[in-house]
C-alpha cells in the first residue's frame, strides 16, 4: 500500500525515545515514593534520565533548524519535543526538592499523583509510537482519553492534597515545601495532557 508518510524516520525516534524518557522517569519516582526513605537511589536515576532527554532534545532541534522538509508543520515538532522535554524536567526538579528539603516522610496523597503520572506518561508514550504510522484520530482516541481521564483524576488529587496541607495546625514549612513537590507534580502530569493536545492537533492538521 502507498503511504504519504515521510521516509525520514529520525524525527520520530527521537519523539520515542524523548516519551520513554519521560516513561522512565515517571516510574523511578513511582519507586522513590513506594520505597521512601530507602529508594533515595532513584533520584540519581532521575537525574541520569534527564541528562539523556536534554540530550535527545537537543538533537531535536538541531535536526529541526537544518531540515528542509519536516514529517508535519515545524512548529509543532517544536512544541511536542518541549512539552516531552518538560515533563522529564519537572519529574527531576521535583526529586532534587526531595532530597535538598530533607523530607523524612510523604504525604499519602503524593503516591496517588506518582501512580497517576506514570500511567499518564505510558498513554502517552503509546499515542507518540502511534504517530510514526498513522495519522488517523481514532487511531490515537483511546490513548489520548486516557492522559484526559488521568489528568482529571490528577486534578482532583492535587485540590484534595493542597486542602489538607492548609488544615488548620500544619507546621508552615510543611505546608510550603509539600505545596511545591505537589505544584511540579501537577505540572508533570498537565504536561502529558499538553503533549497529546499537540499531537492531537497533528493529527488534525495532517489526516
Amino acid at each position: 500500500m502507498f503511504s504519504f508518510l515521510p521516509k525520514d524516520t529520525v524525527f520520530y525516534d527521537l519523539f520515542e525515545g524523548l516519551a520513554a524518557h519521560a516513561v522512565s522517569c515517571a516510574g523511578h519516582l513511582h519507586k522513590l515514593a513506594t520505597g521512601f526513605p530507602d529508594s533515595m537511589d532513584e533520584i540519581v536515576r532521575i537525574r541520569q534520565e534527564e541528562h539523556q532527554a536534554d540530550q535527545l532534545t537537543h538533537q531535536a532541534l538541531e535536526r529541526l533548524d537544518r531540515t528542509f522538509i519536516t514529517p508535519f508543520d515545524r512548529e509543532d515538532i517544536h512544541a511536542l519535543v518541549g512539552e516531552l522535554d518538560s515533563i522529564v524536567d519537572n519529574i527531576n526538579a521535583l526529586a532534587k526538592r526531595l532530597a535538598s528539603y530533607h523530607v523524612k516522610h510523604l504525604e499519602p496523597a503524593f503516591l496517588k499523583q506518582a501512580e497517576i503520572l506514570m500511567q499518564a506518561t505510558v498513554a502517552l508514550s503509546q499515542a507518540v509510537k502511534k504517530l510514526r504510522s498513522t495519522r488517523k484520530l481514532t487511531d490515537l482516541q483511546v490513548n489520548i482519553i486516557e492522559v484526559h481521564r488521568l489528568e482529571n483524576v490528577g486534578d482532583d488529587n492535587h485540590l484534595a492534597a493542597i486542602s489538607k496541607l492548609f488544615e488548620s495546625g500544619t507546621d508552615p514549612l510543611h505546608v510550603i515545601k509539600w505545596k511545591e513537590f505537589f505544584q511540579f507534580m501537577e505540572a508533570a502530569i498537565d504536561g502529558c495532557e499538553d503533549a497529546t493536545n499537540v499531537i492531537e492537533r497533528i493529527i488534525l492538521k495532517n489526516g
